[in-house]
């Protein structure tokens, strides 16, 4: 059976999957004050952090519109998986459940449609939806893929920490976190996802290294089967802490793999410049 994997473009895919037809990224839009761009292939990250940096607004992203969805799915493949970020981060979900519905409507129901909802973002997209090609490629059945595929998402634990909170919390995705000690204090909290996909915090500590070196040992200490699993790093224009992190997780549990990998457009607004991302 042939296969396609969509993603919206929170998800990271490493640079040998991007061209690859298989998969198709949909760019949500991003603005900074009246500058507009695409989440596409000609972001630039420099840039855009430049913009935030400059801009006394906070940067805001719009979702892919249900018909821009529709699109991806009127292709030979017979097979099509969608992985967009968390329903309680954006309407990027609701709008390819839409553009599913808008698709059957018009061409009927012979080609086999999943859409998940990642309840997570960044790197966790980009753990289901090689899972995704892992699964196809293995030639199991549709009906099969999608109930691994949930469970693989059920299981997955997203971990987090940023040098820069304010986005998050201006655009109201903090809302279930309790107050943050002042960032005068330096205080950097280590964030992570419940099971509905919604922000929590893990823990915090003194500065953006122990943080890190927290979260470290959080990946560690709470990953079950470590040496079945990929680690996946995303991070904003921080490499070399990147690796540091992987590192400091190698060292406590045996991944099978690892992978680092730079944010695109939203992870990047999110995050901000700094920020790591953990998916697991």
């Amino acid at each position: 059976m042939s296969y396609k994997i969509v993603v919206d473009s929170c998800c990271e895919l490493p640079e040998e999957y991007k061209k690859d037809s298989r998969f198709e990224i949909i760019p949500l839009e991003l603005t900074v004050g009246e500058w507009s761009v695409p989440d596409d292939e000609t972001f630039d990250q420099a840039l855009f952090l430049k913009k935030v940096a400059e801009c006394p607004t906070c940067p805001r992203s719009s979702c892919p519109s249900p018909e821009r969805f529709m699109q991806s799915y009127d292709c030979e493949a017979e097979h099509v998986y969608v992985v967009t970020l968390s329903a309680n981060l954006s309407g990027s979900y609701n709008s390819a459940v839409l553009g599913k519905n808008l698709y059957e409507e018009k061409q009927g129901i012979e080609k086999k449609i999943l859409v998940i909802d990642s309840k997570s973002a960044s790197c966790g997209e980009t753990q289901i939806a090689l899972k995704a090609m892992e699964l196809e490629e293995k030639g199991l059945p549709f009906e099969k893929i999608a109930q691994e595929l949930n469970a693989f998402r059920d299981e997955l634990d997203t971990y987090f920490v940023l040098n820069n909170l304010e986005t998050l919390r201006k655009n109201g995705r903090l809302s279930g976190v309790k107050a943050l000690v002042a960032s005068t204090l330096n205080i950097k909290p280590v964030m992570g996802a419940t099971e509905e996909g919604t922000i929590i915090q893990l823990g915090q500590a003194i500065g953006l290294k122990k943080a890190l070196s927290r979260m470290a040992s959080l990946v560690a200490e709470q990953t079950k089967v470590p040496q079945e699993k990929c680690l996946m790093i995303s991070h904003c224009n921080n490499p070399e802490k990147a690796a540091w992190v992987r590192d400091m997780i190698l060292q406590k549990a045996p991944f099978a793999r690892s992978l680092i990998l730079d944010t695109a457009g939203i992870s990047s607004m999110y995050a901000n410049d700094g920020g790591i991302i953990i998916a697991v």
